[in-house]
């Protein structure tokens, strides 16, 4: 395996003796590169020049070809330079400090000549490319000192199939202008073009030449079918892009590719993104200490019951979190120890393990850190584990399961307990919902109204763009690295006269843009888990797909720090019904 990437001419002629392969894959990229700068530079100079409406918008597409042509290898090689030229057009926030980072690169830049494009625009346009550009640079010599090896870029062209169907298709890098569905095509020749550079094409011919026939007729769909609000998302994931990520698995088999060793999220024996098997609960754990195993399980499980945890005795992790319910509660807010409203809405379990922060506000980054707020907080269980911990060590049954599960401690530990509930918490995720069986191939089952209702969820309704796909929550694909919130405008009440009171993460991190943020949760088994938002003001999904239909603009009151699309979405009654049909697809109790 060759490690030279952009080298000294001198070099050269060594590298070439010991085979070229590896040189060329960095020397075509840096070309790639180079017609990505020359695409940026003709678009600044029309910017510069006052060019109408049509041509900017044209070089803008061919400047977003060339880019989603390499985007593989920046979002993979460079997270933080592809967040500032092609991430969200919202502040990068960084709390611990206090600060953020206005936003950059392509999704600043397209409400400025999307739908239409106004001269008073053009100076902010000129000064958002050369930001670009500037970004690119970076980039482009950060990339020169990357040793492009075979598995770490079969590693990404993974990761780039996932980006295609978690992100690419539902209009999250392409909110204004929608241009996802022909995008795709553009990712689908990198894909073919950097596919090839792999060891054992040659040996393994007919195989890649599968690969890339599946990827061209994916293509051809995409060209004939490019209406974003009309695109079938369930035939192209389904019939398209399933088949070409378990190609890639084959192809790392085949050339005997080995593993990336990292915090994969995504198991590398994993078929395709879909049903169970998939996610690696493991990515989430605070650290290597905390790794989850059956044993652990069977210690939370019964910790999790035990009303020796609270105070009085009288309360356990299900008085809140009910099973039958997806471990939520049936109510808007539950009630304190002493009778009183709890402050927010009580949040479902399962699959809480597959995220970076939990509760509303994001304010504890694990499992391990939630259970202990839990079982201190006042107003919940008013427990210590001070007083819990010299209990179960005088209970038979506690010493057993303690020492399965942590064989390596003398006696039960404060840290075990939480552990122990925190890796209960992390076995609720059955991935056994009609939507899984279905999308992994496992069942044919699921009828044209769920179809359609998928389609609008991860197209015209825009829900996918916050509750990624398969997980339905804001946990980041395909890295899954970092849990978003979201400033919604959710109403006091169910009238929507005025904002909620509760200023959500604001109250953790006082930073203008998060005031009223709150997570984004899963939706997975939402069917269930009503009443919904943080302060449960909704008691159905047909309240909820409501609120989300009129948009920004539909609020009797100003949210400056809104992050929910503004323009209505402007679903039709049966639209919004198969929404809600879809969604039932999620439930897996």
């Amino acid at each position: 395996m060759k490690k030279l990437l952009f080298i000294l001419p001198f070099l050269l002629l060594t590298a070439c003796q010991k085979g070229i392969k590896k040189i060329d894959i960095s020397q075509t990229l840096q070309k790639d590169i180079f017609l990505l700068e020359k695409d940026l530079a003709d678009f600044k100079k029309l910017a510069e020049n006052n060019a109408d409406q049509k041509l900017l918008q044209n070089e803008f597409l061919k400047c977003r070809k060339s880019f989603k042509n390499i985007e593989w290898a920046i979002a993979y090689f460079n997270p933080n330079a592809h967040r500032f030229i092609n991430g969200p057009a919202l502040d990068e926030l960084e709390t611990a400090e206090n600060k953020f980072l206005p936003p950059n690169g392509f999704q600043v830049i397209e409400p400025l000549i999307f739908p239409a494009f106004s001269i008073e625009n053009n100076a902010q346009l000129s000064t958002e490319i050369l930001v670009l550009q500037s970004n690119i640079k970076l980039m482009k010599i950060h990339l020169q000192n990357v040793t492009l090896s075979d598995d770490l870029v079969l590693d990404a062209l993974k990761s780039d199939v996932l980006r295609l169907i978690t992100l690419g298709i539902t209009g999250f890098d392409s909110p204004v202008a929608q241009l996802s569905v022909q995008e795709a095509t553009y990712s689908l020749d990198g894909l073919k073009k950097y596919i090839l550079f792999l060891d054992g094409n040659k040996s393994y011919e007919k195989q890649f030449n599968v690969f890339l026939q599946k990827c061209e007729v994916a293509k051809k769909y995409c060209q004939s079918n490019n209406n974003f609000n009309n695109f079938d998302r369930v035939t192209f994931i389904k019939n398209y892009l399933n088949p070409i990520f378990r190609d890639l698995k084959s192809i790392k088999k085949s050339c005997n590719i080995a593993s990336v060793v990292k915090n994969n999220p995504i198991l590398d024996s994993a078929e395709t993104i879909f049903g169970a098997d998939v996610f690696d609960v493991n990515a989430f754990i605070p650290s290597s200490e905390f790794e989850y195993s059956k044993e652990k399980v069977a210690l939370g499980e019964k910790l999790f019951y035990d009303k020796q945890l609270s105070l009085n005795n009288d309360r356990n992790c299900a008085t809140c979190h009910k099973p039958e319910l997806a471990f939520t509660d049936g109510l808007s807010k539950n009630v304190s120890i002493e009778g009183q409203n709890l402050y927010r809405n009580t949040p479902a379990l399962t699959y809480a393990g597959l995220q970076t922060a939990q509760f509303w506000d994001l304010r504890q980054i694990d499992l391990e850190k939630q259970s202990f707020d839990v079982i201190a907080n006042k107003d919940e269980m008013h427990g210590s584990l001070d007083v819990i911990i010299p209990k179960l060590k005088k209970d038979e049954e506690y010493i057993f399961l303690n020492k399965k599960a942590f064989p390596k401690s003398a006696s039960i530990e404060n840290w075990h307990v939480q552990n122990a509930i925190a890796s209960y918490v992390r076995s609720l995720n059955k991935f056994n919902s009609k939507f899984d069986n279905y999308f992994s191939g496992k069942s044919n089952e699921f009828s044209d109204e769920e179809k359609l209702g998928f389609n609008i969820f991860a197209g015209k309704g825009k829900c996918a763009s916050c509750h990624f796909i398969p997980l339905f929550n804001g946990t980041v694909p395909p890295n899954y690295a970092k849990s978003e919130q979201e400033v919604i405008g959710t109403p006091e009440t169910l009238n929507g006269k005025s904002i909620s009171v509760d200023l959500g993460v604001y109250n953790i991190y006082q930073m203008p843009q998060l005031r009223n943020a709150f997570k984004t949760p899963t939706l997975r088994n939402v069917a269930i888990t009503a009443p919904y938002m943080h302060n449960g003001v909704f008691t159905t999904l047909e309240q909820v797909v409501n609120f989300y239909n009129k948009g920004g603009d539909g609020f009797k009151y100003k949210v400056d720090n809104l992050t929910l699309p503004f323009d209505k979405l402007k679903l039709t009654d049966q639209e919004s019904r198969t929404l809600v049909v879809f969604m039932n697809t999620l439930n897996d109790l």
